[in-house]
């Protein structure tokens, strides 16, 4: 068998030309194929014989050749695009130390980053005696910042459960993300405890109707605990006035959290300063790196603004076969995590950070307006396309105006999947005021104005052939 170094750099030189790709416009975003061809392409099944790390190398080359290439610059279709290569290494590392993030004992150095980063965020943040931990994706960092608010509201339930506690309810705008519902359900409170505030045609929470759901949930006896703004939104990039949110909240007594999932890296640029004025009076914020600041997922963090208040939500920790009694015992972060063991994700974000720096990644958060900008501005003057609402961070809604059909839903559905299974751009879609929109993305900070221009024609292109299809119909 081979030693260890050959295979290695066997992986390496064959995952070159998958890097490549990320930096060639005439390369697909995918190479499609269906659920049953692709079955029918990679041997599946685990067998009850092993094979030779050959073989493998040759499943990772299928895998690399079918697999969506995020990287590429025609992927606008997710919140997160772009390969970044100081968190790829930092990726390598950390599955090849492959460490917990549980005590200082076994990941002295991964720890001490992660107090740097979970520092470095809170200050940024304005939360200047702060604290955070990484988690497993914006989702989770949503629910710890109700379970935090749930147990500062009522200190006992960790050891007494729900059984007599006041009716709770909670608040997120029409347009917050769907594991606010799935974090009161799996707190205890209900799904249907959780209110939905109205938005303007921007996508922005209405603070009025806030201030009015709130009062009216109090005066049925219920206790507003918890109240959720949203920094970007999924499909218009919308940010909900902070200022007004605390205001209201804090009349209540309620937890603030500001799910900055999708738009918190935003915070980076000094020209974006604006949307998060406020933030520092919030309990806490959720930040993903893995989204603007394009580190591979996953790299959540969740930040609140009270020291020792993660710790605060767990039962005490008294297992001295994991956290011994030592002078690095306060430095174990497991003792604020709800996990035990607990992946090294800030190792990747602090490689990235010191190679680009505070001003290279405003740099890159500057680069990805100027791009929506320009994406926007093309929309607006051709003729061919609508732009269904006003821009307003790094996504765009529009739809194209087929000639030959009046069914314009429709047409746009069948384009975004022609497109899609072209394999030569990749592009999302929701729908407003009840209309397709293809909603565009960008979150890979390379992308250039010669990339937006390969994607109109791309999709301009494949839209002429499906209109002069239904003429010929």
């Amino acid at each position: 068998m081979q030693n260890t170094e050959t295979l290695l750099a066997a992986f390496f030189e064959l995952i070159k030309p998958y890097l490549a790709k990320s930096n060639l416009p005439e390369n697909k975003v995918v190479e499609y194929l269906s659920p049953a061809k692709l079955r029918q392409q990679i041997d599946l099944p685990v067998h009850q014989s092993g094979e030779s790390f050959e073989q493998i190398l040759d499943y990772i080359r299928q895998y690399l050749q079918y697999t969506v290439n995020t990287g590429n610059r025609q992927f606008f279709n997710q919140l997160y695009a772009g390969f970044n290569l100081p968190a790829f290494t930092g990726e390598v590392v950390t599955a090849l130390t492959s460490t917990s993030m549980y005590t200082y004992e076994v990941a002295p150095v991964a720890t001490l980053i992660e107090a740097e980063m979970i520092d470095k965020m809170c200050h940024i943040a304005g939360y200047e005696n702060g604290d955070g931990i990484f988690v497993t994706g914006g989702s989770n960092s949503n629910l710890m910042a109700m379970f935090s608010a749930r147990n500062r509201s009522l200190p006992e339930i960790k050891n007494t459960g729900l059984y007599g506690i006041p009716h709770l309810s909670a608040f997120v705008s029409q347009e917050a993300h769907y594991s606010f519902e799935t974090a009161a359900n799996l707190l205890g409170i209900g799904s249907a405890s959780v209110y939905k505030i109205k938005t303007s045609k921007e996508g922005k929470m209405l603070p009025g109707d806030l201030a009015r759901q709130m009062q009216q949930s109090a005066e049925k006896g219920e206790e507003p605990f918890f109240v959720a703004a949203t920094a970007g939104t999924t499909l218009l990039g919308a940010f909900d006035p902070i200022p007004e949110i605390v205001e209201t909240a804090h009349r209540h007594h309620a937890w603030v959290h500001v799910d900055g999932s999708f738009g918190g890296s935003l915070i980076l640029s000094p020209r974006m300063r604006s949307l998060f004025e406020g933030l520092e009076h919030t309990d806490s914020f959720t930040w993903n790196p893995h989204k603007l600041m394009n580190i591979p997922l996953v790299c959540s963090a969740i930040l609140v603004r009270e020291k020792g208040r993660l710790q605060k939500n767990l039962t005490n920790l008294h297992d001295d076969y994991i956290y011994h009694d030592t002078d690095t015992g306060n430095c174990d972060l497991g003792k604020k995590s709800v996990q035990c063991g607990r992946r090294v994700d800030a190792l990747k974000l602090w490689l990235a950070w010191k190679y680009y720096g505070d001003d290279g990644y405003a740099s890159r958060i500057d680069n990805l307006l100027e791009m929506a900008h320009y994406f926007e501005s093309k929309v607006k003057v051709d003729e061919r396309f609508e732009l269904m609402a006003p821009r307003q961070s790094l996504t765009v809604c529009f739809r194209y105006l087929p000639q030959n059909t009046d069914d314009a839903d429709d047409f746009n559905s069948n384009l975004r999947e022609a497109l899609r299974t072209s394999g030569k751009s990749l592009v999302n879609f929701g729908h407003l005021n009840g209309h397709f929109a293809f909603r565009w993305v960008v979150a890979n900070a390379e992308v250039t104005k010669s990339d937006v221009d390969v994607f109109f024609e791309n999709l301009t292109q494949t839209a002429g052939h499906l209109d002069a299809a239904e003429h010929i119909i």
